[in-house]
């Protein structure tokens, strides 16, 4: 295991995984995750000669758990990276990398300070540069409108999907991560109508890949039988507040050496399918992207296919110099 420490970045205090040696590489964990989720990369990235570390964001795991939902808004989030990369390597601006939500939040981590982070890689997520309107509008406009199930509009009430999750922690793990990897069957999430809940017709699969054992699940499990879901839910509760914040850097690009991986099968990665190459469609953005998409992959990036996600990881830190 390697060393936890406790970061204390002001507002909150942040529960991080410390391996190796170096320069910072800072690692951003998703829905419904975990710093678990880089138990793959850690060693990996402190044998090629860097300091390794992976947060509980916010709500999640060890780190506090604050009790609004405004607390969970974009802007606290990169604040919380920025206090634990100052505090880990105060001298010199460290790299990034995120998955899931830990995309968007190392994305934007980059673009809002630049002085503070020398480069960024994210799986799973593009960026899309700074939005025009608010992502609850674009949902809302193809799903919920259309009356067709969509689970963040689900995410947005607050107590149902806390409770739908918390019953059985478990059953909703298994399920969700099921859903979404490369291993299920095209259709595995179902097309059903708004106003049904998230595991309304969800697979159970027996047995479950094997990139997650029944040790990793057990893992996953105790950590969110007592943290419970309101903080890591309450992420997608701020989509208009993130918009207002993000509408302040709406001439930026992110500069910075990038490195995007995503899965041809990971829903996330074409934006629901909104587009079909997502490495075009971050060009223009961050112009330094180098990106690679993993054949059959489904969402869980680094967790589904280590190896490939540490060679190519790897190979891209060791490039920046």
């Amino acid at each position: 295991m390697p060393d936890f420490r406790m970061i204390d970045t002001g507002p909150v205090r942040i529960r991080t995984a410390v391996e190796g040696t170096g320069p910072l590489v800072l690692m951003v964990h998703g829905f419904p995750e975990s710093w678990y989720s880089w138990r793959h990369q850690l060693g990996p990235v402190a044998a090629a000669g860097f300091t390794a570390a992976a947060i509980d964001v916010r709500g999640y795991g060890g780190s506090d758990k604050p009790a609004r939902v405004e607390d969970y808004a974009m802007e606290q989030l990169v604040a919380d990276i920025t206090g634990v990369a100052e505090a880990l390597q105060p001298e010199t601006p460290a790299i990034l990398v995120g998955h899931d939500w830990g995309a968007p939040q190392v994305w934007n981590s980059a673009l809002t300070r630049p002085e503070r982070f020398k480069a960024v890689a994210a799986l799973s997520v593009p960026y899309a540069g700074v939005p025009n309107r608010p992502f609850t509008e674009v949902f809302r406009q193809a799903f919920t409108n259309k009356g067709r199930f969509f689970y963040q509009e689900w995410f947005q009430k607050v107590g149902p999907a806390e409770a739908e999750a918390e019953g059985d922690v478990r059953d909703f793990l298994r399920k969700f991560y099921y859903a979404i990897s490369g291993d299920a069957p095209d259709g595995t999430w179902p097309n059903k109508p708004a106003g049904a809940t998230l595991l309304d017709q969800m697979v159970d699969p027996d047995p479950f890949p094997a990139w997650l054992t029944s040790e990793d699940l057990d893992y996953y499990v105790a950590e969110f039988e007592a943290s419970g879901f309101f903080g890591p839910i309450s992420r997608y509760r701020n989509h208009e507040r993130d918009f207002e914040w993000l509408q302040l850097f709406k001439d930026r690009r992110i500069e910075q050496p990038a490195l995007f991986i995503g899965g041809t099968k990971d829903p996330a990665t074409t934006l629901f399918g909104a587009v079909s190459d997502p490495i075009a469609l971050m060009r223009p953005h961050v112009p330094n992207v180098e990106g690679h998409l993993l054949d059959g992959c489904g969402h869980w990036t680094q967790q589904e296919r280590p190896g490939e996600v540490n060679r190519l990881l790897v190979d891209w830190l060791q490039r920046l110099g």
